[in-house]
């Protein structure tokens, strides 16, 4: 069965698709890179935001048009809420809650035996030819460089403005062996980094029965102390219920735990961080960050916030924008609050004019990038690990191409190599010369630890003999 897999959302999202991919690889199916070669399609759909809900629609649709003959599974947040409206769409096949996103390869193997037919091989490979695994390999292009690991599903809080704990339900989080095996496993498929995705990951391993409950910090140290994974980065992380000494992991595993921290503040006042029900005040947020910078060399902090919550007057915003502006964030996902079915703050008072949200959005996204700016000048002409992820460009005469990937801590870079240099998935120390927008140029100086390889970090020029 020839199946193509797609999604939009959090990396949650691609991580329960890499791992569908995987299981349907193991069973024998093919994934493949475009629409109109599959038979079936699976779209892991997003509820968000409403932009998040009618681009889950417009996806459904396009997949549809591109092949008509294809059948089309939907899961996600979006097809959980609403399972009518997702059903109701052209081509929608089967409709799979998050319930039931993990049983997807059995919901869809009976449909194998009735497309692996000739005919219908013959129609979708007219000049008899094989598909390429290596285009088509949906795990292998996802997770070349970065796997997502999903550790933990669902959320206790009850944040006013969320409706991911209604799609997802209570937090849920797999054993440490469990999470452990699947990066050994990857790390034997090449991949040099994991990042740890879960709805609220800090909660990891609290809701584990017996002698398997456990927590982040002690997940963490069995990864970095049972595999040979050369790099593990940590997704959004909430600001509270980390376990004490969390932030000394950082001194156990400095070349492989990545100084990087997403920490959604989602507002930069009291009063709206008690209306949008955080478990965080800004005094505990800025003591959170303070520590962490204070323990982690070279820490770059990112973080989500909300653009006009309802009841957020001028002076609010001001104030958020302030605190905001203090915190020195390198990057930060801004979205203009979206009244979402269900939530408790879809009926709170008064909601902000759309325009209002929008100019306070632009604030807010301007701010940050003023401090991103000066995050990324404060690491020129220093050296830092860079995980290359492929050509951005090459030059105009052929011989020599510019690589691009991402630091340890997060910074996006690029830096030339000889054309015939091999760097894709592959670690080494760059030196971050200037800054151009949002992108550091870099020089490449050598290779340091790669997955299932324990050696010494050395620094020898990348010349004309391609990496070292």
């Amino acid at each position: 069965m020839r199946v193509y897999l797609d999604q939009i959302g959090c990396r949650l999202n691609y991580s329960e698709m890499e791992t569908l991919a995987r299981q349907l690889g193991a069973a024998g199916h093919q994934i493949v890179d475009e629409p109109e070669l599959a038979q079936v399609m699976v779209f892991n759909s997003c509820a968000v935001t409403r932009d998040a809900v009618r681009t889950s629609r417009q996806r459904i649709r396009q997949l549809h048009r591109a092949n008509p003959a294809a059948r089309l599974a939907v899961t996600g947040c979006w097809a959980t809420l609403t399972p009518d409206k997702a059903r109701s769409l052209p081509g929608v096949t089967l409709v799979a809650g998050n319930e039931r996103k993990d049983l997807l390869p059995m919901l869809l193997e009976p449909w194998s035996t009735e497309l692996d037919d000739p005919a219908d091989l013959a129609r979708l490979e007219p000049d008899g030819s094989p598909f390429s695994d290596a285009a088509g390999e949906y795990a292998e292009r996802r997770a070349r460089t970065r796997a997502f690991i999903k550790v933990q599903d669902g959320c206790n809080n009850r944040c006013t403005f969320c409706v991911v704990t209604l799609a997802r339900g209570h937090s849920r989080s797999r054993t440490v062996a469990d999470v452990v095996a699947e990066v050994q496993e990857l790390v034997s498929e090449g991949v040099q980094e994991a990042v740890l995705t879960g709805v609220h990951l800090g909660s990891y391993g609290r809701d584990l029965a017996g002698g398997q409950r456990s927590d982040l910090k002690r997940l963490i140290d069995a990864i970095l102390t049972d595999t040979d994974l050369a790099r593990l980065r940590l997704s959004s992380l909430e600001p509270w219920e980390l376990a004490d000494g969390f932030f000394d992991l950082w001194s156990r595993w400095p070349q492989r735990l990545c100084p990087h921290l997403h920490l959604p503040l989602q507002a930069g006042t009291d009063k709206l961080l008690r209306r949008m029900a955080r478990r965080c005040t800004t005094q505990s947020f800025r003591r959170l960050v303070a520590e962490a910078r204070a323990a982690i060399p070279d820490l770059t902090v990112t973080t989500d916030l909300i653009a006009g919550f309802p009841g957020e007057s001028d002076a609010d915003f001001e104030e958020g924008l302030a605190f905001v502006r203090e915190m020195r964030f390198a990057h930060a996902h801004v979205f203009p609050f979206s009244a979402r079915p269900g939530t408790a703050a879809a009926s709170f008072g008064p909601q902000i004019d759309p325009a209002v949200k929008k100019e306070r959005g632009r604030r807010l996204r301007a701010v940050v990038a003023q401090t991103g700016r000066r995050e990324r000048r404060r690491f020129l002409g220093t050296k830092r690990p860079a995980l290359w992820e492929g050509t951005a460009e090459k030059s105009a005469d052929g011989t020599s191409a510019w690589w691009a990937g991402l630091t340890d801590n997060y910074l996006r870079v690029t830096a030339p190599a000889p054309a015939h240099a091999q760097l894709e998935n592959r670690l080494t120390i760059v030196r971050l010369d200037e800054l151009h927008g949002d992108t550091l140029l870099g020089t490449m100086l050598g290779t340091i630890y790669e997955s299932g390889r324990r050696e010494a970090i050395h620094e020898q020029h990348v010349g004309a003999t391609g990496a070292a």
